[in-house]
């Protein structure tokens, strides 16, 4: 009598392995699909953070634009004419005809700068008399010195900067596009925003901004994020 042989047989161990490649292939591909996943919502996540820093920066600045003290411009003297002209336009902007380069350029008394030296300085009791300054100038007794500056927003080469006084700082990379539009009245004594405009013709009826900023990830990780915000030039809303 014939004693029964042991182990597996070549079928049975090759039945054996394939379903062991299944299990480690399927037991990959949720690794490596849970790898994309975490590195996409990571690139989401940073171009959002980035995004937030740099518009909520130029949103503080837009707002605070045409802010020159307690009293009426047609109030104040100047240290000399073209502080008056500077002035008379507080928020302009430049886009070259090709597209590849922008510039928005505010003069603002922002809170963002404290510290910085001012581009202009508006002294002022704010009752009867305020005089514009260049540079920084200290007030005298009853008086209060306003910090004006004057501030330049780029894109170039996928980088928006902003210039202070010194040179461009880059605020965010990998700037595939920014789109700014402008809210107008109908007449510089208007207060409501009748339409928007790329180009509006008169500085003077500018009563918000539109920005549309789209930020890449350069590892093509996820496709492009565009943020909109809208802000109001309030002191042209009062």
């Amino acid at each position: 009598m014939k004693r029964g042989s042991g182990g597996f047989s070549l079928l049975e161990m090759m039945v054996a392995l394939a379903l062991g490649l299944v299990v480690v292939l399927g037991i990959t591909r949720i690794f490596i699909a849970a790898k994309d996943t975490y590195l996409a919502q990571t690139a989401s996540a940073q171009l959002q953070e980035d995004a937030r820093f740099a518009l909520s920066k130029m949103i503080q600045e837009i707002r605070m634009v045409g802010m020159f003290g307690c009293l009426a411009t047609d109030a104040m003297t100047y240290a000399d004419a073209s502080i008056a002209r500077e002035f008379a336009n507080p928020i302009t902007f430049v886009r070259n005809a090709d597209g590849s380069a922008q510039t928005l350029t505010l003069i603002s008394a922002g809170t963002g700068l404290a510290g910085g030296r001012p581009t202009w300085t508006i002294v002022t009791d704010c009752r009867t008399s305020a005089h514009a300054y260049r540079d920084a100038k200290a007030a005298g007794s009853g008086q209060f010195a306003l910090p004006v500056h004057k501030l330049v927003y780029s894109v170039e080469n996928h980088q928006l900067k902003l210039q202070a006084g010194g040179s461009p700082a880059v605020m965010t990379d990998n700037v595939a596009a920014l789109k700014i539009s402008f809210g107008v009245a109908n007449q510089p004594s208007d207060t409501a925003v009748a339409r928007y405009s790329d180009s509006p013709s008169d500085p003077a009826t500018i009563r918000s901004v539109r920005l549309s900023l789209t930020l890449s990830d350069p590892a093509g990780r996820v496709r492009d994020q565009t943020y909109n915000v809208v802000a109001s030039l309030r002191n042209r809303l009062e």
